[in-house]
């Protein structure tokens, strides 16, 4: 019987995306938006600001707007999100100091899906503007309407983290792809997570892009595939050329204004425009925000088990009493595997979507034949560069 546990790079044929995406969506479906442009619900958020302070119509608004996240076309505009858009001009001057100084210290942001150093990128935008400007950021990010889109999605206590992108006239597109989780891993590694865990990859996240500057569509706003979150194996399928160039012939863009807000399931197949403009700095605080339940129970230090592990591999595989499989379950069982979170400035996805891992660090020291010493002063290296 043929395994359906898992997908392979052949798995999300064309003609399946051809038929989830090729509909209209019925505004029927919608109690709330003021609006449907191109697939995408609009809501005007001066209107709504009344039902997001009485809890029970609250509550309902967020319903619909997890529908339109999870079995609707998988994106949405939040119309003004923020009503005083003073907040965001004293967060971009703050954004664009720290652009500067970071630019004149050398620093160039690799990108996950497009060129290094073909936009100005600031990874880690959250905590850099909470140091910068405490009070900038106490007003640009206390905002309920940001909050409510967030708890929609992924319920309380969600994990705010945020990147700007600055794209100046000239900058181009990026290629169109999934967002993470399992987005910023390469195919082969994808391939490993069952298909339920793809499933789950989606609900993990909320991707969202707040407008720092009004966005024409010449100035290279998001290219967004409504619908296209429902194709199962997405993850797989996003990078095939067919995929690709039905994305591109396929793909909407929508005109934003300084203080709209577009959030969407990190499962849209979506890539940021071209910015054709002569005169626009195209701005967007890319904001990432994670569920409270993508965390451990309990807190482990990886980092003193694999000083303690790695004489004894040594040992074991020097000796022959331990094979290559068992090698791989023991450092699964104590090192850290997964890239993310890290600090993204001084270890940057570079030759892939993602850097190297704390795992991956001790196989290819075994691999090698390290000493311990070596292996521990690599080991610090590494946290070094993954500390914020």
């Amino acid at each position: 019987m043929r395994d359906l546990g898992y997908f392979d790079a052949d798995s999300g044929p064309l003609d399946e995306l051809i038929r989830l995406t090729d509909r209209k969506l019925d505004r029927a479906a919608l109690d709330h938006a003021s609006d449907v442009q191109k697939n995408v619900p609009i809501y005007d958020i001066g209107v709504l600001r009344p039902i997001l302070a009485d809890a029970d119509r609250r509550r309902a608004l967020m319903a619909e707007w997890a529908w339109v996240l999870g079995q609707g076309p998988g994106v949405l505009v939040l119309q003004a999100a923020y009503a005083d858009t003073a907040p965001i001009d004293r967060a971009t001057a703050a954004y664009e100091t720290i652009i500067a100084r970071e630019k004149a210290s050398g620093a160039t942001g690799a990108d996950h899906f497009a060129t290094a150093g073909a936009n100005d990128r600031i990874w880690n935008s959250l905590q850099k503007l909470c140091l910068e400007d405490p009070e900038t950021f106490a007003l640009y990010f206390g905002n309920p309407v940001i909050d409510a889109v967030c708890e929609a999605w992924l319920g309380p206590f969600h994990q705010m983290t945020a990147q700007v992108n600055l794209v100046r006239p000239g900058g181009k597109a990026q290629s169109a792809h999934r967002d993470f989780h399992l987005g910023f891993q390469p195919a082969d590694v994808a391939a490993r997570f069952p298909a339920h865990v793809h499933a789950l990859s989606a609900i993990m996240t909320l991707q969202g892009a707040i407008a720092h500057c009004d966005m024409p569509l010449d100035s290279g706003p998001t290219q967004l595939l409504p619908f296209s979150q429902q194709v199962p194996a997405g993850y797989m399928a996003y990078r095939r050329p067919e995929v690709a160039a039905y994305f591109r012939d396929h793909a909407v863009q929508l005109p934003l204004q300084k203080g709209d807000a577009l959030f969407f399931n990190p499962a849209l197949y979506h890539a940021a425009g071209d910015n054709v403009s002569s005169d626009i700095n195209r701005m967007a605080n890319l904001v990432q925000v994670s569920s409270a339940f993508g965390r451990a129970m309990e807190a482990v230090d990886r980092s003193a088990m694999c000083r303690a592990l790695y004489p004894a591999l040594l040992r074991l595989k020097a000796g022959g009493q331990i094979d290559a499989a068992a090698i791989s379950a023991a450092i699964g069982a104590a090192a850290e595997g997964y890239a993310f979170p890290t600090n993204l400035d001084t270890d940057p996805p570079i030759g892939g979507l993602a850097p190297e891992t704390q795992a991956a660090l001790m196989v290819h020291a075994l691999d090698e034949g390290w000493t311990a010493q070596a292996f521990e002063a690599a080991l610090r290296a590494h946290a070094a560069k993954r500390a914020p």
